[in-house]
């Protein structure tokens, strides 16, 4: 997607993050997770750092803040898996997330595709050991969602899930919603069917159907829904969803609407699955 438009001749300044967060309930002690534009909020007095730490006076010395990091884009010449390094290579999602990775107080979870980077409380426990266990099926991997993951974590603590000048588009925990589905189809499935069902999904570079839905038409359903508040910093809208509301609504909603929201592929795929598992 494309960000919001800034208004330059608006100033932000930290204070603004910090009313902004209070507006949509971050509160201290509060895990949060946010996608951002910098431009979208006009001028940032101070740059990417007063955004970092307007968050971080947010929640308080005994909260957490993140970002997504991720390295690997369908780049030309194209990234290699074996070139990534969590200490040195650079993320694309933008300058603010660029700035946080390289902050002395961030640490980084070890995934090319989907890492995340933390500073505060309980930064370390959220970024530990990604993809360890619990792995589910990903055409980023099977490590990029695991059950043992920063995502999941997010998921599990209750995070608030925040955007700012960018919408639904870029919700990255839809990854998690889609991985989730597809294990839970599979594990419905006898053992001795399931390798043959599991074998069709895609995989990293490995063609096959995969559970994507439209992650902007989600996130408008959600919305209307009532589970997404809103705030504006400068010159951007202000998302914010708490992962008990996102992951476990999206979840229900492509259980119960498949037809409304995967493609035709995954659709025979999905019809197979469970007249496997009605056998």
């Amino acid at each position: 997607m494309r960000p919001e438009p800034g208004d330059r001749s608006i100033q932000v300044h930290a204070d603004d993050i910090v009313a902004a967060c209070r507006e949509v309930g971050i509160t201290t002690g509060d895990v949060v997770m946010f996608h951002s534009s910098l431009s979208s909020m006009g001028n940032v007095v101070g740059g990417p750092n007063t955004v970092i730490d307007g968050f971080l006076e947010a929640v308080g010395p005994t909260g957490t803040v993140c970002v997504p990091t991720l390295w690997w884009y369908r780049a030309d010449p194209p990234l290699l898996l074996e070139d990534w390094d969590p200490d040195t290579s650079p993320s694309y999602p933008g300058l603010i997330t660029e700035t946080f990775r390289q902050r002395p107080d961030s640490v980084r979870s070890d995934n090319p595709t989907h890492s995340i980077s933390a500073i505060g409380a309980r930064a370390a426990e959220l970024v530990a050991n990604h993809g360890a266990d619990g792995l589910r099926p990903c055409i980023f991997g099977d490590r990029a969602f695991a059950k043992v993951s920063p995502w999941q974590r997010l998921w599990d603590w209750n995070a608030a899930y925040c955007f700012i000048g960018v919408d639904f588009s870029v919700n990255t925990m839809g990854h998690l919603c889609e991985s989730e589905f597809a294990l839970r189809v599979l594990e419905q499935v006898p053992p001795e069917k399931r390798a043959a069902l599991d074998e069709r999904l895609g995989r990293w570079e490995k063609p096959g159907v995969r559970a994507s839905h439209d992650f902007q038409a989600m996130g408008e359903r959600l919305a209307r829904m009532g589970l997404v508040r809103f705030s504006r910093i400068g010159s951007a809208t202000f998302r914010c969803i708490r992962t008990h509301d996102m992951v476990p609504n999206i979840l229900a909603i492509l259980e119960a609407e498949p037809e409304q929201w995967f493609d035709e592929e995954f659709l025979a795929w999905l019809r197979d699955a469970r007249e496997a598992a009605a056998v």
